[in-house]
């Protein structure tokens, strides 16, 4: 086989659309203002423009077939064949069908959704069985390298690879693995390659983050057997294999030793990577994409730095091309869509459009000598020599309150007193109910905020504004009959946004939004330096809400951890020192909210589980500043106060010694999707606090009946005494609108009083 050259490439890019046009053209498709043509238009529009974007831009291989109605790894089961037959049943044309798996309908749930290795997005977990019948089902792939082609761009078809796919996957019935399935998946891979190589496909690109992971020796005995049989196949493109989210350990030399022509390695995440490189045989005859530009975090890469690392690897393969460390799809699309970011900030930023061109940069650097991007060198010299000199970084207030504090500052009392003096406050019936926080964002409430960002109306009729929503919302839950209220969030834009925008130390974007799931989109926040707070930031909604009833309202707060995890954070001093600094500003706020009057107070971590490491090794440290920093933030309340935390779509089983160690009064989680499963490990670590089990999914737009949410009650009830069993759904309502929440919480308060009953 004569295998081109790959060159400077990155290796995904983000799909949304710069303005977000796909979660536009998704959410009208769904609410049938458009048709399906209208939508397939709208997403060949901004394929075409990534396409020529990246090669106009000057990169060598440019990723194609990473676009995605919905979910990667949703198109790699559609593409293999792996409908289940509850979707494939429903007589829907092929795009409804994916839809109903992704986001359910009225006659199915929709598939479980769960985190994406340790980043914030979210993807589909297929489900694979003994009936699972693997095929080239849909050819989605070959023909997006055909509408590239006539663009006359040659693009480098993009798939998660067979082992990750697998090992994602969820078993349809107890007792199978998933694993076994692998060759005949892999039969299925042969044939996509093969239709790709008469094609005229020149490289294709397989993604396996799973090997980031710690592997089995019968994981690694898997892949090897696979790329052995992919690379032995006759005709085919080149093989780029990409490990990223960091170090591939052992299963380095396993893919060093099959018959592929490259392996991207990402070289940001864990430095041990560039280690093991050297020490790898089978390597020199191999394509080594670098992935030193990171494709997680938005800081500016320190050019002369990627330089060296890139030098230093020029023996060690037999080409070595510049790429980023993982795809794009993970940050924002240009700095330059930036015109009021914070002027300090800015120069120091580096989105896709500029991580594209910083690996141009870089690649002619490696082919042609220092002198051609000299120029480019200087001006990122300049940028991380302002950023390392800002006094705005560092405040050394901050750092004393850190220095002084002592183990006491991260303790309460024991929980059967707190118990004891919550239930003479709160006074709730068993099984109370509650929601996660959020309520839907109406029309007029997104109208108010954007008037108030155009200068149509001025704050104080703004924030009138947002008062009158609250006023409804309460009046609303008290109609349902609720037990625990909530404000319902108007004047929040965004979880972590909300309280960026009021800590010092953060910056907030106007466009910098990423994709979390499907249409769901998310501005992080830029965490740039030492953090405080100002004054009081969520205090005078909670008062407001709980004047308008006699029921306990719910504070509601973001917790240290999810900060740091939906935020790009900063990466000069460690992640527990940013932590701690959040932590205290959380505190603050905790201890107004106490003295404000309120009772039940909700410090939320659904990123628990998604910053743990890969590896196993590297967890208990994580665990511990994770937890130590959730317990900073809510330890300096008397035990009257009830704390609340809430985390959801994530393997809890990895951290839930973390769980009973956050030491919260009650702790909701993500249980409809998986049917009450995360109850059984929570019991098998003797938790026993209270716990709100999600009992219906707030992702999809279906709403169940009471029947179906007394049977999930009712499981919930066989795992969780009737007296610390809470009652909500899986997560905040913002994403919903009130025809679909008003039945659904209904439909839970009625299930809850039938089994007081």
């Amino acid at each position: 086989m004569t295998t081109s050259k790959i060159g400077s490439t990155v290796l995904g890019h983000p799909r949304i659309g710069p303005n977000r046009e796909l979660k536009r053209a998704l959410e009208s498709y769904w609410a049938g203002r458009s048709d399906e043509a209208a939508l397939r238009e709208v997403a060949r529009r901004l394929r075409a423009d990534t396409w020529r974007g990246l090669a106009d831009a000057g990169l060598d291989s440019v990723p194609g077939s990473t676009f995605s109605y919905y979910d990667h790894v949703l198109d790699t089961a559609v593409t293999f064949g792996a409908v289940p037959r509850r979707y494939a049943e429903l007589g829907l044309g092929s795009l409804d069908t994916y839809f109903a798996m992704a986001r359910g309908n009225d006659a199915v749930p929709p598939l479980e959704m769960t985190k994406w290795f340790d980043t914030n997005y979210h993807y589909l977990v297929p489900e694979i069985g003994p009936d699972t019948r693997f095929s080239l089902s849909d050819r989605t792939v070959v023909e997006q390298y055909r509408e590239a082609r006539e663009l006359g761009v040659q693009t480098r078809p993009v798939l998660v690879g067979p082992l990750t796919f697998l090992l994602l996957s969820k078993p349809a019935e107890e007792g199978f693995d998933p694993l076994d399935e692998l060759a005949e998946l892999t039969d299925a891979y042969e044939q996509l390659l093969a239709e790709l190589h008469r094609e005229g496909v020149r490289w294709v690109q397989l993604d396996e983050p799973a090997l980031a992971a710690d592997r089995t020796p019968r994981e690694l005995d898997a892949l090897r057997n696979t790329y052995r049989r992919l690379g032995d196949l006759a005709e085919r493109p080149a093989i780029l294999t990409a490990c990223y989210f960091g170090d591939p350990g052992e299963a380095l030399g396993v893919l060093a030793a099959a018959p592929i022509e490259g392996i991207a390695l990402d070289l940001v995440t864990d430095p041990s990577t560039q280690d093991r490189i050297s020490g790898t045989p089978g390597l020199s005859e191999k394509t080594l994409v670098a992935g030193v530009v990171d494709g997680r975090n938005v800081w500016r890469a320190d050019l002369d730095r990627c330089m060296a690392t890139a030098a230093t690897l020029l023996g060690s393969a037999g080409e070595v091309a510049i790429g980023t460390s993982c795809s794009l799809l993970h940050v924002p699309y240009d700095v330059e869509a930036e015109p009021n970011l914070d002027p300090q900030v800015r120069p120091w930023l580096s989105f896709a459009a500029q991580k594209v061109r910083e690996v141009v940069a870089l690649g002619r650097a490696l082919r042609e000598g220092r002198d051609v991007v000299d120029s480019e060198l200087s001006e990122a010299r300049i940028a991380i020599a302002a950023r390392t000199e800002a006094e705005r970084v560092r405040n050394h207030r901050v750092r004393a309150r850190i220095d002084s504090l002592r183990p006491a500052d991260s303790g309460r009392a024991d929980y059967a007193e707190r118990r004891a003096a919550q239930q003479e406050s709160l006074r709730l019936p068993p099984l109370p109910t509650t929601t996660i926080g959020s309520f839907p964002q109406t029309t007029d409430v997104r109208k108010a905020r954007a008037a108030l960002r155009a200068g149509r109306i001025d704050q104080a009729t703004y924030r009138q504004r947002m008062r009158d929503e609250v006023e409804r919302v309460i009046a609303l839950q008290e109609d349902l009959g609720l037990d625990v209220l909530v404000h319902g969030e108007p004047e929040r834009n965004d979880m972590v946004q909300y309280f960026a925008e009021q800590l010092e130390g953060f910056a907030a974007t106007e466009n910098g939004w990423v994709q979390s799931y499907g249409s769901r989109c998310v501005r992080p926040p830029i965490l740039f330096g030492d953090v405080w707070r100002p004054q009081p930031m969520t205090v005078e909604w909670a008062e407001h809400a709980q004047r308008l009833t006699s029921k306990p309202v719910k504070g509601m707060l973001t917790g240290p951890v999810t900060m740091l995890a939906w935020s790009f954070v900063r990466d000069d001093q460690p992640q527990a020192d940013t932590a701690r600094q959040v932590a205290l500003a959380i505190r603050d706020e905790v201890r107004d909210l106490e003295a404000a009057g309120i009772r039940v107070v909700q410090v939320d971590e659904p990123a628990l589980r998604e910053l743990l490491p890969l590896r196993a090794e590297q967890r208990q440290a994580y665990l511990e500043w994770a937890v130590e920093s959730f317990r900073l933030a809510t330890s300096g309340v008397s035990e009257a106060t009830q704390i609340h935390t809430h985390l959801c779509y994530s393997e809890f089983g990895d951290v839930i010694d973390a769980i009973v160690a956050l030491d919260a009064d009650v702790t909701s989680i993500e249980a409809a999707r998986s049917r009450m499963e995360v109850l059984a490990d929570l019991n098998a670590v003797g938790f026993d606090r209270g716990v709100g089990p999600g009992v219906y999914d707030i992702h999809s737009p279906r709403v169940p009946d009471v029947q179906e949410l007394v049977d999930l009650l009712e499981a919930a009830v066989h795992a969780v005494p009737p007296e610390r069993l809470w009652v909500n759904p899986d997560c905040g309502l913002k994403t919903r609108d009130y025809p679909q929440i008003e039945p659904a919480l209904r439909n839970m308060t009625r299930a809850a009083h039938h089994l007081r009953a």
